[in-house]
């Protein structure tokens, strides 16, 4: 493996993340302003009505805040909030007790849902679109068909891959919202709010340099800011300025583009033992003895999207960006990052 735990890795979930942080109504939902707004709409119009919600639907990259905005419909429709994982979801029978045990109104919230088994997933077309489910008792000959009707309630599905949803399921949501990364002005408000939470004093230039290292992410910005608060702690330092925050990072490893030890770990390679690429995914892998799947999901997204690496036919390269990043000098080979050939566009 090539690091054991990493800093910024937003899908990574640990003790900590106990909901302290999280907002806890609307209002308190800092960024993601569309989403924040017509959610907010589609809310009062219910409430109005007397009715459940629509079912909605939030996709986009791990911790962004689909958890926390499922958890805020709950509180704002005064209903409870029900929550299981997709994968976990494998009886048709366990998943028929918590559909009839839901009361009006109450939310059924499902992570990962683009990985429920597809028997599960037949299951929510009746529920969801007509209220109803249909079991079957007994078998053989003597088999017969139980319908059961539900409480109204709202199905909330997040979701890091929506291209993975069968359109049967994603048609069935009325409400779509995709979540972006955030801009490092509203994760600073998030940050500063946060460690008001935790009780640590921090300058807004404090929390700028922790926001610029989050990855456009809340969860890595909150992540951060307590290790950053344990260094603090340990320094003996009360009040976190911007120049005690990056020196906190930098022991953490955590440089100014939010690359952690594990990506230079992997650019590194790239550049001294390939070459720069391009190399194939496999043996890439076998050079820094991880899993494939981990590379191509975890550690590459946030590369490419800094235009770091490239994928391309014949294998990942590193662009002239990363070359860069690494203090290398550019060879005339790299390939140029999005962001690099706008100059010669």
């Amino acid at each position: 493996m090539i690091v054991d735990e990493r800093m910024v890795d937003p899908a990574e979930q640990g003790p900590e993340d106990d909901g302290t942080l999280r907002p806890q109504r609307l209002s308190e939902f800092l960024g993601q302003p569309r989403v924040v707004a017509q959610l907010g709409v589609y809310l009062e119009a219910a409430r109005g009505r007397g009715e459940a919600c629509d079912h909605v639907l939030l996709a986009g990259p791990a911790g962004l805040g689909k958890t926390s905005l499922a958890h805020i419909v709950a509180r704002e429709m005064g209903s409870h909030i029900h929550t299981i994982s997709g994968p976990a979801l494998e009886r048709k029978g366990d998943m028929a007790a918590i559909l009839t045990a839901l009361e009006p109104h109450d939310v059924l919230f499902i992570d990962e849902i683009h990985r429920t088994p597809r028997a599960i997933e037949e299951l929510l077309y009746s529920a969801m679109e007509d209220g109803v489910i249909d079991i079957v008792i007994g078998s053989g000959p003597g088999a017969r068909t139980l319908r059961l009707d539900l409480a109204a309630f709202t199905l909330i599905g997040a979701t890091t891959r929506a291209g993975m949803l069968t359109k049967p399921l994603h048609d069935r949501f009325g409400i779509h919202f995709r979540l972006e990364h955030y801009p490092v002005a509203d994760l600073a408000r998030i940050v500063a709010r946060s460690a008001t939470i935790l009780g640590l004093q921090l300058t807004d230039p404090g929390a700028e340099v922790i926001a610029g290292r989050a990855r456009g992410t809340p969860r890595i910005g909150n992540r951060l800011l307590r290790r950053v608060r344990d260094v603090a702690q340990v320094r003996g330092i009360e009040r976190v300025d911007d120049a005690i925050a990056a020196d906190a990072l930098d022991f953490l490893q955590v440089d100014a583009d939010g690359l952690d030890h594990a990506d230079r770990t992997l650019l590194q390679t790239m550049a001294g033992k390939f070459a720069g690429g391009p190399v194939g995914l496999s043996t890439l892998a076998v050079a820094l003895g991880e899993d494939p799947g981990t590379l191509e999901e975890v550690y590459e997204p946030y590369l490419i999207q800094q235009g770091l690496i490239q994928r391309t036919p014949r294998g990942r390269m590193l662009t002239a960006r990363g070359r860069r990043a690494l203090g290398l000098p550019e060879l005339a080979g790299d390939p140029a990052s999005p962001a690099d050939q706008q100059l010669f566009d």
